[in-house]
């Protein structure tokens, strides 16, 4: 009986999903992931994260409880950098991640927490998938097969969100293929920015995406820029922030408010997140000096309601909509 490896639905699955996938298949390893997030899922994280964590953090806590009776091994990374021109790390919850769901959850199974700091070198990726390959007894000509597979599903996932596929829509027509479906054209775009676990799960964000699809909106997001543009709009932060997330929202904001693409902009932001705080005053200032472009925060936590957000969401859409008609 294969192996089987559990991988939360959470955090940085929306962004390596697919790597993950891949290698593990690869190796020979069954993998499981949790299903998407429900009322339980944070209710039960809710119940064994400490109190004054984030709701990322208590989301994933739900997650692994989901899949901890599943499986063998449940694959916790601990992610730092994976960006060589950036000295940005991943936030403190992710590098502490793995020592969180020990100490928090009894009965886990072993959790594999490899450290991945890409700005080791070159080769480093290719390192640490020998070293968790070579763990559980595998061959060197098999790992090499699984890497390079993996590599390749990770920049086809990424050319689809490039493409103008939100994570979700990208995932499943890997996964089915098929055509891929475009939308008609909307009167309005509107680039909605943040946190990829924040803007890809649809339970914590009480499904903003498809409500602004049915206001009349396109949504593009971070995601849907290309790392090249992305690393030069770098250049117009003074200073980078520390954050990996955080730096990326922030050059989207850039790429989209200096191309004059999006009628506005919308931050999904995470209650209590420090890094969070900083972003979203830093982009409020930014959109103001591009052009006065309007802009609205949606913060979210375990006790935030839909009927506020809709309320919001609705103002915003016809402002952007009686401004489009003044023009």
């Amino acid at each position: 009986m294969p192996v089987r490896v559990g991988i939360p639905r959470y955090l940085a699955y929306f962004s390596y999903y697919p790597w993950w996938k891949t290698f593990f298949e690869e190796l020979g390893f069954e993998v499981i992931t949790s299903s998407p997030t429900t009322k339980k899922t944070l209710d039960d994280g809710v119940e064994e994260a400490v109190n004054d964590a984030c709701i990322p953090i208590k989301l994933y806590h739900g997650h692994v409880v989901e899949l901890k009776d599943k499986v063998d091994i449940i694959f916790v990374p601990r992610l730092v950098k994976v960006r060589k021109f950036f000295t940005e790390t991943f936030c403190p919850k992710f590098l502490a991640l793995p020592d969180l769901l020990r100490a928090s959850i009894n009965g886990l199974p072993e959790i594999l927490d490899t450290r991945v700091d890409l700005s080791q070198g070159p080769l480093e990726l290719f390192r640490i998938s020998r070293e968790v390959g070579e763990r559980f007894g595998v061959g060197l000509s098999r790992i090499s097969r699984a890497y390079l597979l993996a590599c390749k599903a990770l920049r086809r996932y990424k050319k689809l969100m490039q493409g103008g596929m939100l994570a979700d829509e990208a995932l499943q027509h890997m996964e089915k293929g098929g055509d891929i479906n475009r939308d008609k054209k909307r009167d309005l775009t509107i680039a909605v920015l943040g946190y990829p676990y924040l803007i890809y799960d649809s339970f914590i964000n009480l499904d903003i995406v498809k409500k602004l699809r049915k206001m009349g909106a396109d949504v593009v997001t971070a995601e849907m820029v290309s790392p090249r543009s992305l690393l030069r709009e770098a250049k117009r932060l003074p200073k980078q922030m520390f954050w990996h997330y955080s730096n990326r929202a922030m050059h989207a904001a850039y790429y989209y408010m200096n191309r004059k693409r999006v009628d506005g902009l919308i931050h999904v932001t995470a209650f209590i997140c420090g890094p969070d705080a900083m972003l979203d005053r830093l982009m409020e200032i930014e959109a103001r000096q591009y052009g006065q472009m309007p802009f609205l925060t949606v913060s979210i936590d375990e006790e935030t309601g839909s009927g506020g957000v809709d309320t919001r969401l609705e103002a915003f859409i016809d402002m952007l909509k009686r401004r489009r008609v003044q023009r």
